[in-house]
């Protein structure tokens, strides 16, 4: 370990440009649930466990039409969570080394830590749309929904819509989604790609991105495709193909503490 770790701060110490790649497991250390598996999902939040009802089966559009109470239950309490979550200190390395960002979770971490640019391919929680949709806004999320903990399902009243009047929900891209507006996430991506085409020569920290939903994953080795340049930081799954790259297995703070220490 102590070789890869070497050949990690090496890696950063060089690098023109840094792009990091988070999925669910950068926020682990912070305190937040990766929800991975059914029994991982349950372990944060039991109630669901008594009505039988994983993940796949909550992050699901339909629920806004047909139990406005349950989405909001959800989505609301998670809310609630990653508003009163301070971002570890991790984070705050990845700044000072000037990184980008591109990140599949809808927390806000890395803005609440202070990340200028962020690109984030499922929308954000911090974000409403109408659920029609009725239009293509996006806006700020400034309504806190209240949940009973033990029915996790909310009470009193709901976002709506500025425009139509009608429910709003999240701006997150959902199982099966076909009414997510994109509009707020593309143009960060676009200038991700802009940012891109202008530093070839990047290096990319991919950080707890892992092979069940494989889009961060992927997007991290495309960037590093033409350098090879890859710090894969991930405990359960660090594995790189063909040798191109550096696997750590750690956590995200733990690995990135031991970068900065080496880099000085």
């Amino acid at each position: 370990m102590t070789e890869a770790l070497d050949r990690a701060a090496d890696l950063v110490r060089d690098a023109d440009a840094l792009l990091v790649c988070a999925g669910a497991g950068m926020g682990v250390d912070s305190g937040l649930p990766d929800f991975r598996g059914t029994s991982g999902f349950w372990r944060a939040y039991p109630p669901y466990e008594r009505l039988g009802l994983g993940f796949e089966e909550l992050a699901d559009p339909v629920h806004f039409a047909e139990d406005p109470a349950l989405a909001w239950g959800f989505y609301g309490h998670r809310l609630h969570l990653y508003r009163g979550t301070t971002p570890h200190a991790g984070f705050g390395v990845l700044r000072s080394w000037g990184a980008r960002v591109l990140t599949s979770n809808v927390d806000g971490q890395f803005q609440e830590a202070g990340f200028p640019h962020v690109a984030e391919v499922h929308g954000s929680i911090h974000h409403l749309q109408c659920t029609g949709p009725c239009t293509d806004d996006v806006w700020r999320n400034d309504h806190l929904v209240t949940v009973d903990p033990t029915t996790m399902r909310a009470t009193g009243d709901l976002p709506t819509c500025p425009r139509c009047g009608g429910l709003a929900r999240p701006n997150i891209l959902m199982f099966g989604d076909r009414s997510w507006v994109p509009t707020r996430s593309r143009r960060a991506l676009d200038e991700l790609t802009a940012w891109r085409r202008a530093h070839r020569d990047l290096t990319v920290v991919e950080i707890g991105a892992g092979t069940a939903v494989p889009t961060i994953r992927r997007q991290a080795e495309l960037a590093a495709a033409t350098t090879g340049n890859l710090i894969r930081i991930n405990p359960r799954e660090p594995e790189v193909r063909h040798g191109r790259g550096v696997s750590l297995a750690m956590g995200a703070a733990e690995a990135l503490s031991e970068l900065a220490r080496r880099i000085g």
